[in-house]
């Protein structure tokens, strides 16, 4: 007979494995956000300039109000730039298209290297390997 009850906390899974509580409410202070990002609120500030799909509501004194889409963006740009080496521009870009800048990226890396080449750069850097390690 457990009865349901929801926590007051919900996971998000980011795709780098790392798992990062939410608490379940409707609005944070930039400090919660800080922490919940790992990061300075100077940080996040910088952020809503770069970033215009970041736009958290101020109250009425000024205060940052993130919501939870805007907690996860602050995630999502977290692992942009600091796991996946994205620059600014480019986290900004993939933000704005994911699906488009994926593919991009996919069809980029195939035109460009082919599995001869593949073979010749391997057989080129055994060759190398082979010589330095006749000297040492």
């Amino acid at each position: 007979m457990p009865a349901e009850h929801s926590s007051p906390l919900s996971r998000r899974t980011q795709p780098s494995g790392t798992e990062v509580l939410i608490p379940d409410k409707l609005y944070f202070r930039i400090g919660e956000v800080s922490e919940l990002a790992q990061t300075k609120p100077y940080v996040l500030r910088y952020w809503e300039t770069e970033f215009p799909m970041l736009k958290p509501q101020k109250s009425r004194s000024g205060h940052r109000l993130y919501r939870r889409r805007d907690v996860e963006m602050v995630l999502e740009i977290k692992r942009l730039l600091y796991e996946k080496g994205f620059t600014i521009e480019g986290a900004r870009r993939q933000l704005a298209h994911p699906e488009k800048e994926s593919a991009e990226q996919k069809h980029l890396f195939r035109s460009t290297v082919n599995g001869a080449e593949l073979k010749a750069i391997k057989r080129e850097l055994q060759s190398i390997l082979t010589i330095l390690s006749r000297r040492c």
